[in-house]
């Protein structure tokens, strides 16, 4: 799980918007937003261009605090945030039961951190589903330096709307990415979320869509160290997650600052970095008074149809 440097923040921030047009998307991606006084309606009705605003904006600050994997992971004690992270996509692995030669699916795959582990873990093809093209583009070019580009791929795609004929597939699944389908404050706006969901809506919604429900479970309920732990900056200090503590934050937001001043990054990096900073906070205190998880997983499956 690789991690860019200040360089690769600099030059990835706004990912395919051209660099003088960061600052109105921005702007555009804000306004989408009830903290700013967005209505929901028309982040659903704009969701495509408001996940891959957001994506584009965020995607190489992502990589440089958090790696290649963009997600959470139910963590055990004395295990670093890397280890939970490789930890948890074995598990995705296991559950599905993936098989040497099958054939997988990555819904709504980032850069294709989990696709790639899971790939080598399992001896299978995995395809990443990804509605933004710069995301596509640097999934690729590290699939390329591990030597994944012969069995892995990329398809750019909305997950609304997937390309693919029946039965493609041996088994999918989806990491903290359906959550941006169109249909609080902080959290939204700092996530690129059109709404916020409770898990049995969650639930109810893969019921009505035909499958049969294995299980289900917050995985954050009996998980001896909170989901949350690396944004909280009261309480999180790691050496290897060092830019996801307090001091990492605050020399972070200064290098952004002084990287657009000298120009290297462009207008409207720090208001990135800003939000994203409300987010942390949000997911923060949601998770402490438990009305927010990151760590809802349903296992389900088509069910059998009678020959």
């Amino acid at each position: 799980m690789s991690k860019a440097g200040a360089f690769d923040l600099a030059t990835g921030v706004g990912g395919k918007i051209e660099k003088d047009e960061v600052l109105s998307a921005v702007d555009k991606y804000e306004k989408y937003h009830s903290y700013y006084g967005g209505e929901e309606k028309e982040r659903k009705d704009n969701y495509t261009d408001m996940v891959n605003k957001y994506y584009d904006l965020v995607t190489s600050f992502y990589e440089y605090g958090w790696g290649e994997s963009f997600h959470f992971a139910h963590r055990l004690k004395g295990e670093s945030l890397r280890e939970s992270i490789k930890r948890h996509e074995h598990f995705l692995a296991l559950q599905l039961g993936l098989k040497p030669g099958h054939k997988v699916l990555d819904v709504g795959c980032g850069i294709g951190g989990p696709l790639r582990e899971i790939a080598q873990f399992s001896m299978t093809s995995v395809t990443g589903l990804n509605n933004n093209e710069y995301q596509i583009t640097r999934g690729k070019a590290l699939n390329r330096k591990v030597g994944l580009d012969k069995t892995c791929d990329f398809v750019k795609a909305d997950f609304m709307k997937m390309p693919f004929p029946d039965n493609s597939f041996d088994a999918v699944y989806a990491i903290e990415a359906t959550c941006h389908a169109p249909d609080a404050a902080e959290i939204e706006l700092g996530n690129g979320l059109p709404e916020v969901r409770s898990t049995g809506q969650c639930l109810e919604a893969v019921k009505q869509a035909g499958f049969e429900v294995i299980w289900d479970k917050d995985l954050a309920a009996d998980s001896p160290v909170p989901w949350y732990l690396p944004l909280d900056t009261s309480q999180y200090f790691s050496l290897s997650g060092f830019r996801l503590t307090a001091v990492g934050r605050f020399i972070t937001k200064n290098m952004v600052k002084g990287l657009e001043y000298v120009g290297l990054a462009p207008t409207g990096s720090q208001r990135v970095q800003e939000f994203l900073e409300k987010a942390a906070d949000g997911l923060v205190n949601g998770g402490k008074k438990e009305i927010f998880t990151a760590m809802y997983f349903v296992l389900a499956r088509k069910p059998h149809l009678d020959s």
